[in-house]
């Protein structure tokens, strides 16, 4: 086992503007992130073979990102997003039929083999098509490690059977307080609160942890007890440019956490820093001065 490795499987995109492309995806946001702070990510996805691709393995090699993980679509281009500029913001168009959809189940079981992950991570975006739900399923098979399953509802990509599949896969959930709700809505699960509905979701799936997101407010989590854990808003006030990629900049820290073997409590507190400081900065790429303060601060070497 590599005690800094974490693998994360799942869609590279591009959030592509009227006038520029931004990468992401929320697997290789968390990488980034990772990254960042001195670990070992493997991204296990699927790109084409152009432009996007090419900007996609220089940004990785730039970052010291492994790309060994990446599998190569002859056919299918890099995953997008088109993004639309309204008058009431912006407009995204989670396109099909993309490099993602087709991650291969035999080359992600041969880059699996030498991983020996802490973790492994994955979404549910990338389960949305037949082929990547089967590499999904080779990947969470072969990991033989803890999962972590990080929600995030994009519709119309949202089917019940996938999620309730991916859920009995996972042995940790992280999702926000409206995903929550959407969650129980879709499974029936039953609870007057959000601690009700969240205690109901870990008993239908045996999970291990329940974590929860809510945005400026804070964050809570189920231990494997049933033990309720929270964390309020951050302190320090900020000046919100926008969340894009607040959420991921949250996972990131939580697993970091997990592998510092972090109390929960101080877990969920310093996530919630480096997402509030990651909404200081447009877009989701990570934001390298609140890193270096974060990092500075927890004393990580």
């Amino acid at each position: 086992m590599n005690n800094r490795c974490v693998t994360l499987f799942g869609e590279v995109l591009a959030d592509c503007f009227p006038d520029h492309s931004v990468l992401g995806g929320a697997p290789y946001n968390v990488a980034r992130h990772l990254r960042q702070f001195g670990l070992d990510p493997l991204l296990i996805s699927r790109v084409g073979r152009d432009a996007l691709a090419e900007d996609l393995l220089a940004e990785m090699a730039a970052l010291g990102i492994a790309s060994s993980g990446l599998q190569r679509d002859p056919q299918r281009p890099t995953g997008q997003v088109r993004v639309e500029i309204t008058g009431d913001g912006h407009r995204f168009d989670i396109l099909p039929q993309q490099a993602y959809d087709h991650i291969c189940p035999q080359a992600t079981l041969a880059r699996m083999a030498p991983a020996g992950p802490r973790y492994a991570y994955f979404g549910t975006l990338a389960l949305r098509a037949p082929q990547s739900r089967e590499a999904a399923r080779v990947y969470l098979q072969e990991a033989g490690c803890p999962r972590f399953l990080d929600v995030n509802l994009r519709p119309p990509w949202v089917d019940a059977a996938t999620l309730d599949a991916a859920l009995r896969a996972a042995d940790i959930v992280k999702l926000n307080d409206e995903e929550l709700d959407a969650v129980a809505d879709l499974h029936g699960l039953a609870g007057n609160t959000a601690v009700d509905r969240a205690r109901a979701l870990q008993q239908a799936y045996g999970l291990q942890q329940v974590l929860v997101t809510c945005g400026a407010a804070g964050s809570w989590m189920l231990a494997r007890s049933g033990t309720l854990i929270e964390a309020g808003a951050p302190q320090q006030a900020i000046e919100v440019v926008d969340s894009v990629g607040a959420g991921d900049a949250w996972a990131a820290v939580y697993l970091l956490g997990l592998i510092e073997d972090w109390d929960s409590a101080t877990t969920l507190r310093r996530a919630g820093e480096y997402a509030a400081a990651q909404c200081t900065v447009r877009g989701a790429a990570p934001a390298k001065a609140a890193w270096a303060a974060c990092r500075r601060r927890w004393e990580i070497d």
